[in-house]
C-alpha cells in the first residue's frame, strides 16, 4: 500500500477526492439505489437523505478504525500477499458489478426504469429495506467493515501519527467522510427524484446511470489489473496520483447529472 503525503494541505485534498471516489463505488451506489427507491413512496423525505445518512454511518466506522491503528500501532506493514489478494478481489469483484449492471439494462423492459445492481448490498437482505433514519445509519457502518474501507481508514491513523495525537485522525477521517457524503448524498438525491417520474425521460436516464456505473466498474478493474502487471504504469499513476479519481468522480457526477436533466426537462415541459 503506497503511503500518503506528509503536506497537510496536499494530504488533505488526497483523502477529500479519496471520500469522493469511494463514494461513488459501485455497491454504495447500488445499496443507496435500494434504500431510496424502498422508502420512495412510504417516506419520500427519508428517500432524499438514504445517501447522507449511509455515509454517517460509514464514516463512524471509518474514525473509529482511523483512531484504534493510531493509538494502538507502534508500526504497521502491510503483508504482500494481503495486497495481492485485495487487488485481485477488487478486479473480480468491479468486473462482476460492471457486468451484472450491463446485463441489468440490456434485459430490461422499455417500460421499466433499470435499478442499479450490487453484491454487498444483497448479502445485507432485509437490511436493505431499512425504513428509519436509525436503520440508514447502521447499514452504512455494516458496509464499511470491508477490506478497502479497513485499510484505507487504517492508513489514515497511520499518516496521521506524523503530526501526533489523535486530533488529525479525526481530520482526516472528517475529511474522508465528506468527500464521500458529497458522492452518496448527491446519488441518493439524484434517484429519490427519478422515481418519481415514470415517464420516458426518467427511463433514459435510469439507463445512463446504470450505464455509466458499469462502464465505471470496467474501466476501473482494467486499471487496477494493469496496475499490478505493468510495473511502469503502476508507476505514472503514482506520480499522477489524483488523476484516476478525479476521472471516475468527473465521469460518475456527468452520467448523474444527465439523467437527473433529463427526468427535470420532461417533468417541466407542458402537458
Amino acid at each position: 500500500m503506497d503511503p500518503l503525503p506528509q503536506d497537510w494541505p496536499a494530504l488533505s485534498l488526497l483523502v477529500f477526492a479519496l471520500g469522493l471516489k469511494h463514494g461513488f463505488d459501485a455497491d454504495h451506489l447500488a445499496t443507496i439505489d435500494g434504500l431510496t427507491r424502498f422508502n420512495a413512496r412510504t417516506r419520500p423525505r427519508l428517500a432524499r437523505f438514504c445517501g447522507v445518512l449511509f455515509s454517517v454511518g460509514h464514516g463512524v466506522v471509518v474514525l473509529a478504525i482511523g483512531l484504534a491503528v493510531n493509538l494502538l500501532a507502534g508500526h504497521w506493514a502491510v503483508p504482500q500477499w494481503l495486497e495481492t489478494f485485495g487487488t485481485f478481489t477488487s478486479v473480480f469483484f468491479l468486473t462482476l458489478l460492471g457486468v451484472l449492471n450491463l446485463h441489468a439494462v440490456l434485459r430490461a423492459d422499455p417500460g421499466q426504469t433499470v435499478p442499479l445492481v450490487g453484491i454487498k448490498g444483497r448479502l445485507l437482505g432485509s437490511w436493505q429495506r431499512a425504513g428509519r433514519p436509525s436503520l440508514v445509519i447502521l447499514v452504512g457502518a455494516i458496509f464499511a467493515l470491508s477490506f478497502d474501507t479497513l485499510s484505507q481508514a487504517a492508513l489514515f491513523g497511520l499518516t496521521a501519527k506524523h503530526y501526533g495525537g489523535w486530533q488529525p485522525v479525526m481530520g482526516l477521517g472528517v475529511v474522508f467522510t465528506f468527500g464521500m457524503l458529497v458522492a452518496d448524498g448527491l446519488n441518493g438525491l439524484c434517484i429519490a427524484h427519478m422515481i418519481g417520474r415514470a415517464d420516458r425521460m426518467a427511463r433514459i436516464g435510469s439507463r445512463i446511470m446504470s450505464l455509466t456505473l458499469a462502464c465505471l466498474s470496467l474501466a476501473v478493474a482494467a486499471l487496477v489489473a494493469t496496475s499490478y502487471f505493468v510495473p511502469d504504469f503502476s508507476a505514472l499513476l503514482e506520480r499522477k496520483e489524483l488523476l484516476p479519481g478525479l476521472v471516475v468522480v468527473v465521469v460518475s457526477c456527468t452520467g448523474f447529472l444527465g439523467a437527473l436533466i433529463l427526468s427535470q426537462i420532461r417533468a417541466e415541459r407542458p402537458a
